[in-house]
């Protein structure tokens, strides 16, 4: 098993106001905003994406309540359990320009092109400013791009825009293109602590680890900040541990290692299985990833002081592949499996533009590792009998906070549902799936774009996939 960081742009969780609580009969809730009952689903809404559970698993709802934080990959800035920041500063404009640009939650491109017509430079940087905020904290992060291109045309040397458009071009898997725009916003803005919070950001991004450790404390004696100082321990565990590493780079690849840990030969290996996977996951997604990717090797304790993970796992990926070493020498066939699937997650994070969903991420990466889930689909089928199956909603997140059980049920459920979907509707369907959550749509209305099933509807077709192949 393992465990998956998205990389790398933060977005903070927000914490709901009043709320109504479902109660489902395996024991677990769900917060929403607002619940209501159509026939055999119950339908809730959750910021502007709505979900349906089926009937037959809920036990009750209660309305009011204050829920607790709500990680979600699907809404605006939604936690996403990644090391970097969101600029907080603004431009200057005037108060009514947000109101005259968004209306029902979408730019309105008239009355955009209205105020570019109206020959004001600075006014016409913050509009195109102020919609490229709004798709990037919607997740659309390709329209994000085009709009804040717009707004350095009109605004060149605005240390907020170019904060901005850093964060973008990382969360788009660009990385080593987005450190130039944040070193100039801090040229720029040399007191700005987002300024150098985000080069920190997009340094570490990029492989730049000890130059992220300069930045982010630049940025902490500037204004002090719970988040940044965490990332600041995490890298600087990071140096620590890799002070005596030596690295190899390839095309595809640049490899971390302690040079007395492995042998020439197991690290051209090791390079070899991953070119080998690289060309496979390129095929079967019809993508290449657009920058090189990290791969460290680590002593099993080396392992787990950087990445601080629970002791399930079996190796992260972070926006870097990190991989513990255990007394091996070289490329066995459980080791090509875990290279293979961890490497799947910087594909389906750079096609989702890091907004993909972790039941999905999990699902896709072990189908295509190939993994298969033999024995374990006859309890997963009775657990779905029982109606015991954890919601969809409840495995967007991260699954570090599972417990060994839990994982395991999860990591089951997310296989069996990508099994069902490529089953069902061809392997081709999930680019087409990553495509439309990467384009800012919610994995929702991704899903019924492409297979035609909201989680409900999964969840149902699921359990009679699971009763036709497992049942008894």
């Amino acid at each position: 098993m393992r465990a998956y960081h998205i990389p790398w742009l933060l977005v903070t969780a927000a914490v709901l106001g009043h709320a109504d609580v479902i109660h489902l009969k395996n024991g677990r809730t769900i917060w929403a905003d607002h619940v209501r009952q159509t026939g055999s689903h119950v339908e809730y809404e959750v910021g502007d994406s709505t979900y349906a559970v089926p009937q037959s698993l809920v036990d009750r709802v209660e309305a009011g309540g204050v829920p607790p934080q709500f990680a979600s990959s699907n809404g605006p800035k939604a936690d996403q359990d990644i090391p970097a920041v969101v600029p907080q500063a603004e431009l200057q404009a005037g108060a009514d320009l947000p109101s005259k640009l968004i209306r029902d939650g979408h730019i309105d491109k008239d009355a955009l092109r209205s105020v570019e017509d109206s020959s004001q430079p600075e006014i016409t940087a913050a509009a195109y400013f102020i919609a490229g905020k709004h798709e990037f904290d919607y997740g659309n992060f390709p329209q994000a791009r085009t709009y804040l291109d717009s707004a350095l045309r009109f605004q060149p040397d605005s240390p907020t825009i170019l904060d901005y458009y850093a964060a973008t071009l990382v969360r788009m898997g660009t990385a080593k293109d987005a450190v130039s725009y944040a070193e100039r916003a801090t040229r720029l803005a040399p007191a700005s602590a987002d300024a150098f919070a985000m080069l920190g950001a997009a340094e570490y991004a990029s492989d730049d680890i000890k130059h992220a450790v300069r930045s982010w404390k630049t940025s902490l004696r500037l204004r002090p900040d719970a988040t940044i100082q965490a990332y600041l321990d995490k890298a600087e565990r990071e140096v620590k541990n890799e002070a005596e590493f030596s690295e190899h780079a390839t095309n595809h690849f640049t490899l971390h290692f302690e040079g007395k840990q492995t042998s020439d030969a197991f690290r051209q290996a090791i390079l070899m299985s991953l070119e080998s996977a690289y060309n496979d996951l390129a095929r079967d997604l019809n993508y290449t990833p657009r920058e090189s990717i990290a791969v460290f090797l680590f002593t099993e304790q080396a392992y787990f002081d950087v990445t601080q993970a629970p002791a399930w796992t079996g190796a992260v990926n972070d926006g870097k592949l990190r991989i513990p070493i255990r007394g091996v020498d070289s490329v066995n066939s459980d080791l090509a499996r875990v290279l293979k699937h961890e490497l799947a997650h910087s594909f389906i994070n750079q096609m989702s533009n890091g907004r993909c969903p972790q039941w999905l991420h999990e699902g896709i990466a072990q189908v295509l590792e190939p993994k298969n889930l033999g024995s374990r689909g006859n309890r997963l089928e009775q657990l779905f009998g029982l109606q015991q199956e954890i919601p969809f909603n409840a495995l967007e997140g991260g699954f570090l906070r599972f417990s060994t059980p839990e994982a395991m049920l999860a990591y089951d459920e997310s296989l069996a549902a990508v099994e069902f979907i490529t089953d069902s509707y061809g392997v081709s369907e999930l680019p087409r799936i990553l495509s439309h959550i990467g384009r800012g749509e919610a994995t929702e209305v991704a899903l019924r774009t492409t297979i035609h099933d909201d989680y409900g509807q999964l969840q149902t077709d699921l359990a009679r996939y699971l009763a036709s192949k497992y049942g008894n």
